[in-house]
């Protein structure tokens, strides 16, 4: 809505700062530039060249209102009610009564639209878990505590897992364990720059490859089971259970190859 406010009636024309919009919307400056991104991202926003400020450039924008008829109505449709005779009005009725003047309607965002915030127990867990993880980050080279926290949520809630991204910054202490303190980055820059990633990726293929082998390990007990084999004798209990739960075997092959689940 503020930058509809700022556009001209074609939607072009939109040339203020993040820092700007931050102020206004009283919103935070990761949200506001996510939030930028997904515009982009959907051609909601396109980039139609820059202008020159004091500080350098700023992106000048367009609302595509195509883009925009298309998107999902969030009013709810208005409902008949009342008697026939003298119809009730559909809108709040706050203008003058006597001259019969309607209030002005209920905008999309009315406070009673909005919904609920999380809870503060949800709330306490994500924060617990965001410091749990900064507190795994070398102590000689914190910085910024709010911003790195604030990075990390963000991270979870782009759906990176609390535990991968734990394991991530634990590798880069491991890694960096050696170096001289000026070698090692500073935390708010590290999460900023988004460093965790290529260890969330080796994380992720390490994962990969454990369970391809454990599936090929699975797959191997399956035919000592099938062809009868004596290396049955190997087979634990724990691993006949997980053989029985893939339905790589049957309840009958296992009693046939004289195993118990």
């Amino acid at each position: 809505m503020f930058l509809a406010d700022k556009a001209s009636d074609d939607g072009s024309g939109i040339w203020c700062s993040k820092g700007t919009i931050q102020r206004h919307t009283e919103l935070g400056e990761t949200t506001v530039k996510r939030t930028v991104r997904e515009f982009l991202k959907e051609g909601v926003l396109v980039e139609t060249g820059a202008r020159t400020c004091k500080n350098g450039f700023t992106v000048v924008y367009r609302i595509d209102l195509s883009k925009v008829e298309a998107l999902e109505r969030t009013l709810e449709p208005k409902i008949q009610t009342g008697s026939t005779v003298a119809p009730v009005q559909t809108g709040p009725g706050t203008g003058a009564t006597v001259a019969g003047v309607p209030g002005p309607p209920r905008p999309p965002n009315h406070p009673k639209t909005i919904h609920k915030p999380p809870t503060r127990k949800r709330e306490a867990a994500e924060n617990e878990e965001a410091e749990k993880i900064l507190a795994a980050y070398p102590p000689d080279r914190l910085r910024g505590k709010a911003a790195c926290l604030a990075q990390i949520e963000e991270a979870m809630k782009d759906g990176i897992a609390p535990e991968d991204l734990l394991k991530a910054v634990q590798a880069y202490a491991t890694d960096s364990a050696g170096f001289t303190r000026s070698k090692v980055c500073f935390s708010d820059n590290w999460f900023q720059s988004r460093r965790w990633q290529g260890y969330i990726k080796d994380i992720r293929a390490k994962r990969e490859e454990a369970q391809a082998a454990s599936a090929d390990h699975h797959a191997r007990l399956a035919c000592w089971i099938s062809d009868r084999s004596p290396m049955c004798t190997h087979i634990t209990a724990p691993q006949v259970t997980v053989l029985l739960a893939s339905k790589l075997v049957t309840q009958a092959q296992i009693q046939a190859a004289g195993l118990r689940s």
